[in-house]
């Protein structure tokens, strides 16, 4: 299945003068140290007889930044995918192992994949706002959840389009605009703001800024370091300035001789990009291949 119907399947600017430093939350405490939101343990994925990762484990901390870094086909997205539920639209793919919310096998007996998707919100590689206004973009979520009150829906709304902070920009005409209608960046904010009005506990992105322009990324990035005090935020990126500038700990995943990807190792992100225990991960982080 191609990551547009992917995207399909789930129906569900000017820079500022002066740009605040991202710093990290917290990477000089051990992410064994931390309350962990999520935890990998275990996990294989095939797609019919291929194996596309094994072996996978490891925990991701609450109120934290995760990367998911390595080379094309290493299986981030993949990966990703699993914290959400999403592979389960490809009819080939399937998963072994448990992922686990709050200590909850995700992948438990009766536990019900939409429900999954509504506590773990996905925002996809290129900016994918519905045909219709802005208003009714964010909206959109609550409402298929059974929210009709106008008046809880317009706070909703509002406060959603500011921790995405983009009301501001679209204050003045957000029930009429189409999303559509919107930048690059601003329909990526757009698609945050709508992932927010589910209440998600965390928040997936899947190369979230990579068709976007600098100033676009930037606010992005700075969107993160905000979101990351109430949310757990999971991003997969190519870019290994942004995955030093934005996150707390860090994955490093690798392609093995049979093609399937594998998990080097993880850590603090300064302790990865500066002292990694992995030559690979050396290799990987200071360009030597990749």
């Amino acid at each position: 299945m191609t990551e547009d119907a992917l995207e399909d399947a789930m129906t569900v600017a000017e820079a500022p003068a002066v740009r605040k430093p991202v710093v990290a939350a917290a990477e000089e405490t051990p992410i064994e140290q931390r309350t962990i939101k999520m935890r990998m343990e275990g996990v294989n994925v095939y797609y019919g007889e291929r194996l596309a990762v094994r072996d996978i484990s490891f925990p991701v901390a609450a109120n934290a930044v995760t990367a998911l870094i390595g080379p094309s086909g290493s299986g981030k997205s993949t990966i990703l995918r699993c914290f959400d539920r999403m592979n389960d639209l490809v009819p080939s793919a399937r998963v072994e192992g448990s992922v686990t919310l709050d200590g909850e096998d995700i992948y438990g007996t009766g536990v019900q994949a939409v429900e999954v998707r509504r506590r773990v919100g996905l925002v996809f590689q290129r900016p994918n706002p519905f045909p219709m206004s802005i208003y009714d973009n964010v909206a959109y979520g609550p409402r298929r959840h059974g929210e009709k009150n106008k008046q809880t829906l317009d706070e909703l709304v509002v406060s959603c389009l500011q921790r995405a902070a983009l009301w501001d920009e679209v204050k003045d005409d957000y029930r009429k605009k189409s999303g559509l209608a919107l930048s690059g960046g601003q329909q990526q904010r757009l698609c945050i703001a709508r992932t927010l009005a589910t209440d998600p506990r965390v928040i997936l992105m899947d190369e979230p800024a990579s068709a976007l322009d600098p100033i676009a990324t930037l606010k992005i990035e700075d969107l993160m370091a905000e979101l990351r005090d109430n949310y757990t935020i999971i991003i997969v990126t190519h870019n290994m300035q942004q995955a030093a500038r934005i996150s707390d700990q860090t994955a490093f995943f690798n392609m093995g001789d049979d093609r399937a990807g594998y998990l080097v190792e993880m850590g603090n992100t300064s302790d990865i990009f500066t002292r990694p225990q992995k030559q690979l991960t050396e290799d990987y982080v200071s360009g030597r291949f990749g």
